[in-house]
């Protein structure tokens, strides 16, 4: 599954644009300023439906416009499709896959599976671990899709839990029946983020050290619970009821695990540099097209953003080398030359110019 070709409609600094997609590597050049950001969220918001910059997809909309539309042509082998999405702010968001009205664009849709990497992202290096847990449960999803609302069930049976123990007394018994489905689901949960992982582990590793940590680099899953069976998870849940109940909220348990990534045994989040966490997000992403393809067949579009400007020129064909190995990227720089192989026939390149897309 490929995306061919993007339209845009007042979608951030664009009153209208279109573009095509290579089927390798497209290159998006112009000055900084000028959308090339905008461009690359725009084809996250027309294949996923919403935005990987914003919680708040007003912005999203052309200043002096009422709304922004999407259109995404992808292609697959059972044919072409078309991914259509309209945004007014104060109105539902407008999602149509081949014409249908659809409420999202669920693991079924046909798109391709895309992943992304913005400066902002190191957040997810940097930042708390709920962000790694929830990436950790996406790249699972995406590598088992039946398991794709594992998560979001997990959640509802936590917050029932929470309600009650949010009482700070309840009759016995009471919190049994929540540990019981909290343990089932939470079993299932850590089953899947130590398979992938454990999947991610050594790809993780070698790409990191390709693209330039000089120690080795280490992605571990750290579960909070000690439990190796769904029955001992429940004890554990059992064992904090007092605790629980005085705290008003559940404080074991999965939602509180960590995914950790380390270089030379330290972690990257506290003790790594800017250009060290870098490298690490970009061999987490990389990682994790290598073992899609491997598994499904079906490597993600993977967009990139100022991806090159902290690399010396050795990584930088690394990396090229990387994203030409199969599959379709998006990379942004102020020069073409950035990236090597960039003035390859097949490579596709788009100029941006303020507003507008000239296509070469």
């Amino acid at each position: 599954m490929r995306a061919s070709r993007i339209r845009l409609r007042d979608f951030r600094s664009y009153e209208r644009a279109e573009a095509q997609l290579g089927d390798g590597l497209t290159v998006v050049v112009g000055p900084n300023g000028a959308g090339k950001t905008n461009l690359l969220e725009a084809v996250y918001f027309a294949l996923i439906g919403r935005s990987c910059r914003t919680s708040n997809e007003r912005e999203l909309v052309r200043i002096g416009a009422e709304l922004t539309r999407t259109e995404a042509e992808v292609e697959g082998e059972d044919g072409a499709h078309l991914l259509e999405v309209g945004f007014k702010p104060g109105e539902p968001k407008r999602m149509r896959i081949d014409g249908a009205p659809v409420d999202r664009f669920g693991p079924e849709a046909p798109r391709p599976l895309t992943v992304v990497f913005l400066p902002e992202r190191l957040e997810l290096v940097r930042g708390g671990p709920s962000l790694r847990r929830a990436h950790l449960d996406q790249f699972a999803a995406a590598v088992h899709p039946a398991l794709a609302d594992l998560r979001s069930r997990y959640a509802r049976a936590l917050a029932q839990r929470n309600a009650l123990v949010a009482r700070h007394s309840v009759a016995p018994g009471m919190l049994d029946p929540w540990d019981a489905e909290l343990a089932r689901l939470g079993w299932e949960l850590m089953k899947e983020r130590t398979r992938a992982c454990e999947t991610l582990a050594q790809p993780f590793a070698r790409l990191a050290a390709e693209l330039g940590l000089p120690e080795r680099a280490e992605l571990a899953y750290r579960p909070r619970s000690h439990a190796t069976t769904a029955a001992e998870l429940r004890a554990e849940f059992a064992e904090r009821h007092a605790a629980d109940l005085q705290r008003g909220f559940t404080a074991h348990g999965p939602h509180r695990d960590e995914l950790l990534l380390a270089h030379g045994g330290r972690p990257l989040r506290t003790l790594g540099s800017q250009g060290q966490q870098r490298v690490g997000l970009l061999a987490l992403l990389l990682a994790e097209r290598e073992v899609l393809l491997d598994i499904r067949g079906r490597p993600p579009l993977m967009l990139l953003d100022d991806v090159m400007s902290e690399l010396d020129a050795e990584r930088r064909l690394r990396l090229a080398e990387l994203l030409r190995g199969g599959g379709q990227a998006m990379v942004t720089a102020t020069e073409a030359e950035h990236v090597p192989g960039a003035g390859d026939e097949a490579v596709v390149t788009i100029n941006v110019e303020p507003g507008a897309l000239v296509a070469t």
